[in-house]
């Protein structure tokens, strides 16, 4: 035999088969961005004698987690936005997390009250709760406020005033894409705040974060306890209590993982085949008798109603179309799927893979934001989402851009 014409075919099956799992290990990566609030010239809250800094709390509460994690879970990545003392504007932490096409945002943090009675710890995900609190606002007021140390921040942030509750308004209109999952996320870790950590529950919470409205992933805000609480601080500011809050982050991120990976496990992979409600009707029937036939009829029928999408949205060419955006799926889903709930008006739009529903049609935000109070009765997580010629734009920038124009 041959050995030297051998090796080379054994080599290169050899990378070959290196190459295919190095290929599956980056398509596999799960990115976790973590971000210590404040930093600089930005202290964030203080105590009440001004020794302890709610930066330097957040820095070692970050990194300490982000280590328990990657020690937990190599194949997961962990990236910071800051590793150091240094100040970081709100919009470039948002930026570092969906560069990185992170999978979660965690931005860890120090509450502060001027009651000095007020503690525990909460996790906020990005929306406007129903009835909504004093003390969630305040929490936004305080952390948004950062901003003002920023250069431009009125050009930067669309003249968005932290200390004006009129500025709040907006997350009335918004939720964010990934509530769900942020919710589920928050949820496993306020439940580590409360048994490892031993936190008085203040519950998770939705409220208006700039930081957490411009990231393009599941993200949280963590209120880890009151730094204005004198026993609360001593506990933030120790080396045990940074440890138990540490271990929180990461235990709740293990939990949340695990239920994660089991639901990707046990999603359907089978495809369902899509068709408008008024058309569902005309084929069902026919679909029983004739599967092959009825199948062509609902493509024929999808590309008419495309074709009409089409056609209603170039007569608005220069309009911002508001729908309601209210279910995900993996698959396309039947016109009389279950899922849907009889809500009309249903059309979807494919990002990555994933089927978006969305229900309704207005270049008018009153008419828009009427719909979502209406569909999240039936869907809690509706919320708006915005289109120019059938492509999606930024909602925050549409909702801005329509105020503009209707003042």
């Amino acid at each position: 035999m041959n050995f030297n014409k051998l090796l080379p075919r054994r080599l290169f099956s050899l990378l070959a088969v290196l190459f295919v799992a190095i290929s599956l290990t980056a398509a596999e990566e799960f990115v976790v961005v973590i971000d210590a609030g404040h930093g600089g010239k930005d202290p964030g809250a203080q105590s009440a004698n001004r020794k302890v800094n709610e930066k330097d709390i957040a820095l070692k509460v970050a990194l300490r987690a982000g280590e328990l994690i990657r020690n937990a879970h190599p194949e997961v990545t962990v990236k910071y936005t800051r590793r150091t003392d240094v100040f970081v504007e709100l919009k470039e932490r948002a930026r570092i997390a969906n560069k990185a096409k992170a999978d979660l945002f965690i931005s860890i943090h120090c509450n502060a009250a001027e009651g000095r009675k007020a503690h525990g710890a909460e996790v906020f995900v990005l929306g406007s709760e129903e009835g909504r609190t004093q003390a969630n606002l305040n929490a936004a007021k305080r952390e948004n406020s950062v901003i003002l140390l920023e250069k431009d921040y009125k050009e930067s942030y669309q003249g968005f005033d932290p200390s004006s509750p009129e500025s709040y308004i907006i997350f009335e209109y918004m939720q964010s894409e990934y509530l769900k999952e942020s919710i589920e996320l928050a949820q496993c870790i306020q439940k580590q705040l409360c048994t490892t950590a031993k936190r008085y529950d203040r519950g998770v919470h939705q409220a208006g974060f700039l930081v957490l409205h411009a990231t393009t992933m599941p993200s949280i805000l963590i209120e880890l306890g009151f730094i204005s609480n004198a026993e609360e601080e001593k506990f933030l500011n120790s080396a045990d209590g940074k440890e138990k809050l540490s271990k929180s982050i990461a235990n709740g991120f293990e939990n949340y993982y695990k239920n994660l990976k089991k639901d990707k496990q046990s999603a359907p992979q089978t495809k369902q085949t899509s068709v408008s409600t008024a058309q569902a009707s005309a084929v069902s029937a026919q679909a029983t008798a004739q599967p092959e036939q009825a199948n062509k009829k609902i493509d024929q029928a999808n590309k008419s109603q495309n074709q009409l999408t089409e056609e209603n949205e170039k007569k608005t060419t220069s309009d911002i179309v508001f729908k309601v955006q209210f279910l995900t799926s993996s698959t396309k889903l039947p016109a009389n799927s279950p899922r849907l709930k009889g809500l009309t008006d249903v059309s979807y739009y494919e990002e990555k893979g994933t089927y978006k529903y969305t229900c309704g049609n207005t270049t008018d935000l009153d008419k828009a934001q009427q719909l979502r109070k209406k569909v999240a009765a039936t869907y809690k997580d509706a919320f708006l989402v915005a289109f120019r010629d059938g492509v999606r734009i930024n909602t925050t920038d549409a909702i801005n851009e329509y105020k503009a124009l209707h003042p």
